[in-house]
């Protein structure tokens, strides 16, 4: 898409009802349960949580390769009022406060006068999964498709910084889109890092997804891009960049996306007392392959499937169970794409009967930390127990 023109798209989707396994959530047969499949610009079928704002989640099948294709990757805004029309000529990446030199800088700048930078990140959505929490919790009931795998590509926040001239105080970064609330005392979505991290060189400001401008509906024409960090501070349509000198006391950074200070787990008739920002991505494991409206026959292989991710400390093995837990064997990990990547695992199983089968899969990292069969907290935030997936083999 060529950088002079004005982007613009209009957000009517094509609506239809399609029953599909939310990583063996849904069952067969649940109406009830049926999700709601879109069609929105740029986007092909998704399944929508929530049209204003757009909340899209992504079939589990594309999981089923490295990259999620820019039309498949999951959508995720927090206010009602987002972009649909921007003029690529007149706007302006603003950086400014406890700066030497307050700039604004066009995409082109971007391009032409600074170093470019990529990586392989995954972005996640903090709530992914939240449906698979028991007792339930309230927020937008994600199956396993709030995440995806892409290459971005464009400047690191310390070499914009850089060109600003940060001042010695500087404390916390804040990092603001041109997506605005539907009434005026909606807090702005504004999210912040500590100074140490904006300029740790990994964070981003992004153009480009998997080799294309980005979609207008995952954050054109900026991104910022935090690898290993959930996809909360992964702010869309990204516009202002303001150095502060103290704490930013934003909504959602004091009052949003926190979990007990503990890490991501409480008990919900004793709620933790103290709570931080949330951060890092847990580690997690998940099957995509097969799913429950796939055929699995006895004596007739079956491929097993899915990805394992964290933070970036890197994923050690990956365990499946075919017997409920009793007894576990290795998975084959694929190769490492990079370390804020998901990594694909799979084994090649041929069940000796039918019956019904009872899968589990758990991740262990570079740490020796492996999954829990447990985990709760109040906002559904940060999924890091073992996922099961019931199999009926014929």
């Amino acid at each position: 898409m060529s950088d002079k023109r004005v982007y613009s798209i209009c957000l009517l989707a094509i609506i239809s009802v399609i029953l599909i396994s939310c990583g063996g959530n849904v069952q067969p047969g649940d109406a009830s349960k049926a999700p709601v499949i879109v069609k929105y610009p740029e986007k092909k079928e998704m399944i929508l949580l929530t049209d204003r704002p757009p909340q899209l989640e992504t079939p589990l099948k594309i999981f089923r390769q490295d990259f999620t294709p820019n039309e498949y990757f999951f959508v995720r805004w927090h206010l009602a009022n987002i972009l649909t029309k921007i003029d690529i000529d007149t706007f302006r990446l603003r950086v400014g406060g406890a700066v030497d030199n307050p700039i604004a800088l066009s995409v082109n700048d971007l391009k032409t006068k600074f170093a470019p930078d990529s990586v392989v990140a995954l972005a996640i959505c903090a709530g992914n999964s939240r449906s698979t929490f028991s007792p339930k919790v309230p927020g937008s009931q994600w199956c396993n498709g709030a995440m995806g795998n892409a290459v971005w590509k464009g400047v690191k926040i310390k070499d914009i910084l850089a060109m600003a001239g940060v001042k010695n105080n500087a404390f916390e970064v804040t990092f603001q889109g041109l997506d605005k609330g539907a009434l005026p005392d909606v807090p702005a979505f504004i999210k912040s890092l500590g100074i140490d991290r904006a300029m740790d060189g990994e964070v981003m400001v992004a153009y480009e997804m998997n080799g294309q401008p980005i979609p207008m509906l995952n954050g054109y024409p900026l991104k910022l891009v935090v690898p290993g960090w959930y996809a909360t501070y992964w702010v869309g349509s990204l516009a202002n960049i303001n150095v502060l000198t103290d704490t930013f006391k934003g909504f959602w950074m004091k009052a949003a996306y926190r979990v007990p200070a503990t890490g991501p787990d409480e008990k919900p008739d004793s709620l933790a007392k103290a709570t931080v920002p949330i951060t890092s991505i847990n580690l997690h494991s998940i099957f995509v392959e097969p799913d429950t409206s796939e055929k699995v026959s006895a004596n007739k292989p079956c491929l097993v499937e899915g990805l394992a991710f964290n933070d970036g400390s890197g994923i050690k093995k990956v365990e499946l169970s075919l017997d409920g837990g009793k007894t576990w064997v290795e998975t084959k990990l694929n190769p490492d794409l990079g370390k804020y990547s998901w990594r694909r695992w799979t084994y090649d199983w041929t069940p000796k009967s039918g019956g019904d089968y009872h899968l589990m899969v758990r991740a262990t990292d570079d740490k020796g930390h492996t999954q829990t069969d447990k985990q709760w907290n109040r906002s559904g935030y940060a999924r890091g127990f073992i996922e099961q997936l019931d199999v009926k083999v014929n």
